[in-house]
């Protein structure tokens, strides 16, 4: 196999374990507020922590890949992220669970960062683009994370899922890690010079607010869905996670056929029939009023919003003046405040207002993102 698509398939799996990880902390949510004796709004605070230390790491990422490449950056953060999660499942007080949660969040945000760095690299290496279904790989993740997750918390216990999460994990790896596509040498004139840590293109600002728009109610679903199925729906502690699993599972099959889709509609289209489609899914999750029809509601969201972030990222990342690292560092860090820190305000709002006033709040922000849609039109330039 030659070795840019060695390094497609490593990449590949990177999205996994990313998006697995994530779907395996899902379940374990609820199970904090009896543990520990909080509420919502303590875990929201938690929440909090954790997207601070996502988004804090994340703005520094784009320099270490400048300086070690992505492929270094990216081996490295993989592995520090593996034992993470059972970390914050064996902290025995809250003074212990908060800087875990936080290590957590930064380990993969840092990975999150060198893996869309070193799709990119690939992209160019095979001269096609790989990125909705890089991240359809990341939604596989979830789906499975999510979806075992619940049921091996029922049958091994919460440490249990954790260190077999993290063992399968491992695994995958250690057989990938070694086949990741190094970047190619930058050119003298790519280099940046200027001290400043982000960039002052406002198109660039622009990308981040509408990744944070569509990523803010993937955060809502991955860190909230499990709660709002148990307190709202009654649903069983091992079928908790379903809500994440449905969304993500209806992400990665769209994902997997994203690529085609823009290339036969364009960026601008897809992305503004997919936030429609998304909105209306959580509205339909919002007034869905047994658990069955959320757990359908959650999936049109999932479907709808799949192909969002990767045509931001592809918009990003073909923005012309700017060179792919910078651009992408900051629309990531910008965007996943929104999986990561925002969330963390549903669990106030919610504590007060519900969760189906939340949902269907969210529903009306993808509309603007629909009316906005023009601002990625640069996703459908050929790749450098």
């Amino acid at each position: 196999m030659p070795i840019e698509a060695r390094g497609r398939w490593a990449v590949a799996a990177m999205f996994l374990i990313n998006g697995f990880l994530m779907g395996a902390w899902a379940p374990q949510i609820p199970l904090l507020l009896p543990r520990h004796d909080i509420g919502e709004a303590v875990l929201g605070l938690l929440i909090l922590g954790l997207g601070a230390g996502a988004v804090t790491a994340m703005l520094f990422a784009g320099r270490l890949i400048a300086r070690f490449g992505s492929r270094r950056v990216l081996q490295a953060f993989a592995l520090l992220s593996l034992p993470t999660l059972p970390l914050i499942v064996l902290a025995p007080t809250l003074w212990t669970l908060a800087p875990a949660m936080m290590l957590f969040g930064a380990m993969l945000g840092c990975m999150d960062v060198a893996m869309n760095a070193n799709a990119v690299t690939v992209e160019r290496a095979l001269g096609r683009a790989i990125m909705s279904s890089s991240h359809g790989f990341w939604s596989l993740g979830g789906f499975l994370g999510g979806s075992l997750g619940g049921a091996l918390i029922a049958l091994l216990g919460a440490p249990g899922q954790a260190l077999a999460a993290t063992g399968a994990s491992a695994l995958l790896f250690a057989l990938a890690a070694p086949h990741l596509l190094a970047d190619p040498p930058s050119p003298p004139q790519a280099t940046p010079h200027s001290p400043r840590l982000l960039p002052r293109d406002p198109v660039i600002w622009g990308l981040g607010l509408l990744a944070l728009l569509c990523m803010l109610p993937e955060g809502a679903v991955m860190d909230w869905s499990a709660l709002y199925l148990l307190k709202e729906h009654g649903i069983g502690v091992a079928s908790a996670g379903l809500g994440f699993a449905f969304f993500a599972g209806a992400m990665a099959i769209m994902r997997f056929v994203g690529d085609a889709l823009r290339n036969r509609f364009g960026a601008v289209a897809t992305l503004r029939l997919s936030t429609l489609i998304a909105a209306v899914g959580l509205l339909g999750a919002a007034l869905a009023p047994t658990a069955p029809l959320v757990l359908v509601a959650f999936a049109l969201a999932g479907f709808g919003l799949a192909n969002t972030v990767p045509i931001l990222f592809s918009a990003a990342g073909n923005h012309p003046g700017l060179s792919t690292g910078a651009a992408l560092s900051t629309v990531t860090m910008i965007g996943y405040s929104g999986i990561l820190v925002a969330p963390s305000a549903i669990g106030f709002v919610a504590e007060h207002m519900g969760f189906r006033l939340t949902y269907a709040a969210l529903a009306v922000l993808l509309l603007a993102v629909s009316a906005l849609a023009r601002i990625a039109r640069n996703a459908d330039r050929p790749h450098a």
